[in-house]
């Protein structure tokens, strides 16, 4: 999100906010939380809720979104700061209190946790290395953990159940937010470079089509 005549001093790369920080810290405790239900196969309509298994379940929810979600935001904020402007998480309290609702209630998380703001003047390209920044992380990270997941550990245990469900999260956003439609990233990327656009999306696209049917080893460890 774009907001002119901002404060430049701001745009320190590494630079946070103390509400930055709380922001943050809040939607990371209520995405591990509500990612932790799918997770666990917990779920309140029509199925049952093991607190056990919950509990079990937000170590690997929490590491599979700080190298999703938080790496993703910050990708996005340092590139930002890297051209000198003001950049910072704000959460969307309705969609996260949406996403908890929904993953409580179904088992099925739809997260909409909120985004990375900036102010300052852009050029084109700056703005679309700005977008491009965080879902080129994502796939960055599910290009490394997928040999990983499949040469070395598969879903034979538990640390490869983790590997393959980090690497099944971040595909899976990169994906999303890549697709050029309204305020998602793809829609800036394919506006700044068509072809950047079209590698990553296909990168994303094949991640995901060769972790997603593994996704049910992962569950109810």
């Amino acid at each position: 999100m774009y907001f002119p005549k901002a404060p430049l001093e701001m745009g320190t790369p590494g630079k946070f906010s103390r509400t930055e920080v709380i922001h943050l810290t809040i939607a990371m405790i209520i995405l591990t939380i509500a990612f932790s239900f799918p997770l666990s196969q917990s779920r309140l309509l029509f199925g049952t809720i093991s607190f056990f298994d919950i509990v079990q379940a937000l170590p690997i929810a929490l590491l599979a979104l700080f190298t999703a979600f938080f790496v993703h935001e910050l990708s996005h904020k340092f590139m930002a700061q890297k051209y000198g402007l003001w950049s910072e998480f704000r959460m969307f309290p309705a969609g996260l209190i949406l996403s908890l609702v929904l993953a409580i209630c179904t088992g099925v998380v739809f997260a909409a946790p909120g985004a990375v703001m900036f102010r300052g003047d852009t050029r084109p390209f700056e703005m679309g290395k700005i977008a491009t920044a965080g879902s080129l992380a994502n796939i960055i990270i599910a290009l490394i953990t997928f040999p990983l997941y499949i040469f070395v550990f598969f879903e034979t245990d538990y640390i490869g159940k983790i590997i393959g469900f980090v690497c099944a999260v971040n595909a899976l956003l990169a994906t999303f937010n890549l697709i050029p439609l309204g305020a998602l990233d793809g829609a800036k990327v394919i506006r700044w470079n068509g072809i950047v656009w079209a590698i990553l999306f296909i990168l994303a696209i094949l991640m995901t089509i060769m972790i997603l049917p593994r996704l049910p080893y992962f569950l109810n460890y």
